[in-house]
């Protein structure tokens, strides 16, 4: 797994983050071989962010949706 820097990415915070002003969530970036996950509080430059397959990525949500 060899992710593209931060800051070349794609990112996108969740639909029902809009709450609140939006600034207590997640953005994902998708990309074929990786999914990435990064603190919406921080979202310029380099720093650090959780990378995972998307086979996991695709087992977390389906773990959301049946709770």
């Amino acid at each position: 797994m060899n992710p593209r820097p931060s800051s070349t990415r794609h990112w996108r915070k969740p639909s029902r983050s809009s709450g609140g002003g939006g600034s207590n969530c997640v953005e994902v970036s998708a990309q074929k071989e990786v999914v990435s996950i990064r603190d919406s509080k921080i979202s310029t430059g380099q720093f650090p962010y959780l990378a995972v397959g998307p086979e996991a990525w695709q087992a977390f949500v389906d773990s959301l949706k049946a709770t």
